[in-house]
């Protein structure tokens, strides 16, 4: 649709009301110092209510759901159709970015702003969602908001303690909600057409390619070990070097090791993020090293392949320097593609608005893992400088989030006519 196109004026326009809400919403935080709000704090249902407040300004139908997610609708040409769900989560971590989730949320509003300004309506509503929780920042748990929508909550979630001993349960009362109609969040499967979600890049992959904008082809999956190697401690200054087995320096071959393979192995990634070295001492050869391992990838089998290589290579070090290898895999979850048309359309609309596009996969979670499991889902990506994110530092810049909004209308408005 032609008349459905932003303007470059509308679009700068656009971006400015956007950066500023996002500033107005980093203002809403448990610290003065920096930027924290967490699942059903008072700081999350102000800024429900302040997003409510936008909401409703752009045309929107408003409701807080079941399990805290703050909803609009706009209307489609004909009441009761299917909609476009576009969104992301209000939630942050601690001392975190103005812009992780924020920009999401915000965006969709202005999108449905312009629409609502020139009185337009699509074949499809369109509905904005403020995920309550994807971060799992309070209670360890992610994803809260976007499992209750898809009706896939564990019965345990509702009896899991923050650090306070506070219950999710107990939390939800607290905040004016009732454990007991949690299942009432879940949306039928008809009701929603597809998901979409505007989210900063939490990676350098854009900046250096000179991109403003970029298409996910999917979100990675990860898995995560704990693992050991078991030498013999001993003296430093009496066991020759010949005769040692020497536990840290088996990790150290081993973590070389997983550096060199997964740099030839792109997208790939793996990350030794803990050690700890026993006993310890300045003068005793380690005994025992544990460390973490944390790989990710877009697809389950390469992500396999290089998890067997890696601990093929963690055995065959133990037994060359005569000690044990022991690994646990204590988290798992699978990769997520997004949606090949949703792609196809969010990539036709940036190639409009920059001339060409990228596509790239998400090192990061995000509601749309969840958003999958049920409906057709996809997300566009804005450059986020230096990739840097969870931090205050998080920067973008309003002329790429205006060319973000163009391209998501017009991916929008394709879509709401297919």
């Amino acid at each position: 649709m032609n008349s459905c196109r932003m303007s470059v004026p509308e679009a700068q326009s656009a971006a400015a009301r956007i950066m500023a809400r996002c500033d107005a919403l980093a203002e809403i935080s448990e610290s003065e110092s920096g930027l924290t709000r967490v699942y059903l704090s008072p700081e999350h249902l102000r800024a429900n209510a302040r997003v409510a407040e936008w909401m409703q300004a752009a045309g929107m139908q408003t409701w807080q759901d079941a399990v805290g997610n703050i909803c609009g609708r706009y209307e489609a040409e004909q009441p009761g159709a299917a909609a476009l769900l576009l969104g992301s989560h209000l939630d942050t971590v601690r001392n975190a970015g103005r812009y992780d989730g924020m920009l999401g949320v915000v965006s969709a509003i202005e999108l449905i702003q312009w629409l609502h300004d020139r009185q337009l309506r699509l074949p499809l509503a369109i509905e904005v969602v403020g995920f309550g929780d994807e971060e799992g920042t309070r209670f360890g748990i992610t994803l809260l908001g976007s499992r209750g929508l898809t009706g896939s909550w564990p019965e345990s979630w509702i009896t899991h303690p923050d650090s306070n001993g506070i219950t999710v349960a107990a939390a939800m009362q607290n905040a004016g909600l009732d454990p007991a109609r949690i299942p009432e969040a879940a949306r039928k499967t008809g009701d929603i057409a597809a998901y979409l979600e505007l989210h900063i890049e939490q990676g350098p992959c854009l900046e250096e390619a000179g991109l403003a904008l970029g298409v996910v082809t999917a979100i990675n999956g990860a898995r995560r070990l704990n693992c050991c190697f078991r030498g013999e401690a001993g003296h430093a200054g009496t066991v020759p070097m010949r005769s040692r087995r020497d536990a840290l320096a088996a990790a150290a071959e081993w973590m070389v090791f997983i550096e060199q393979t997964t740099c030839g192995q792109s997208p790939l990634v793996a990350t030794v993020g803990t050690l700890s070295c026993q006993p310890g001492a300045v003068n005793v050869i380690p005994g025992e090293v544990g460390l973490s391992l944390d790989i990710r990838g877009p697809e389950d089998a390469e992500l396999e392949r290089l998890l067997t290589q890696l601990l093929t290579q963690a055995e065959a070090i133990a037994l060359r320097r005569n000690i044990s290898f022991s690994a646990d895999e204590y988290y798992r979850i699978a990769a997520t593609a997004c949606d090949k048309p949703l792609q196809q359309v969010l990539g036709d609309a940036v190639e409009r608005v920059q001339g060409r596009t990228l596509t790239l996969p998400s090192g990061a979670g995000h509601d749309a893992i969840a958003m999958a499991e049920r409906w057709p889902a996809a997300m566009l990506f804005v450059r986020n400088h230096r990739g840097i994110s969870h931090h205050p530092a998080e920067s973008v810049q309003a002329d790429d989030v205006a060319l973000g909004v163009q391209a998501y209308l017009q991916a929008v408005t394709q879509l709401a006519q297919l």
